[in-house]
């Protein structure tokens, strides 16, 4: 009678010599060309790289990517850098009277889960608020925390922290 425990090993190494992969004959072609037309379309993916009015592209535009407001450790309040960005999304909202927005607020990792929802909570709120006292219709401004969910910037330094505090606004389709 055979020995099984060594034609077994023996066995399974034939079977998986004869999947092994051959390298290729020939290479791949160079990836294509990936330059715009005049027209403003990529040549590739038909996707156009012009900005529609009213996208989150505009706005971003509009506000030079002033689409975030920062805050200090434990704090809600929106100073006068805080005032300008507000008041220049307050412009583009404006233009764009039926335009929806979501306004984020976030912490940075330091306190608990829950402090920082609330905290995250109490920044999207003020940020709304503020844009609400500008003449932005509070109908059109629906507020979400992520607390420290959602960082930025990852590390746990005042760098890191400085830059997670924040509430960004973010345009609806």
């Amino acid at each position: 009678m055979a020995n099984w425990k060594y034609i077994a090993p023996l066995a399974l190494g034939i079977a998986l010599a004869g999947c092994s992969k051959k390298a290729p004959e020939e290479l791949p072609p160079q990836p294509a060309d990936t330059t715009t037309t005049t027209g403003g379309q990529d040549d590739r993916s038909g996707i156009s790289d012009e900005i529609v009015p009213g996208s989150q592209r505009d706005f971003e535009q509009f506000t030079r990517g002033q689409d975030t407001i920062y805050f200090d450790t434990d704090r809600y309040n929106i100073d006068s850098e805080d005032a300008a960005r507000l008041q220049r999304q307050a412009q583009w909202l404006a233009r764009y009277p039926d335009k929806r927005l979501t306004v984020e607020g976030h912490a940075d990792e330091r306190g608990t889960r829950d402090y920082n929802l609330a905290l995250g909570e109490r920044r999207a709120n003020a940020a709304k608020n503020y844009l609400v006292s500008l003449g932005v219709q509070a109908s059109r401004i629906r507020t979400v925390s992520y607390g420290k969910e959602r960082p930025v910037a990852l590390g746990s330094n005042e760098s890191a922290w400085a830059q997670n505090r924040r509430a960004v606004t973010v345009t609806v389709d």
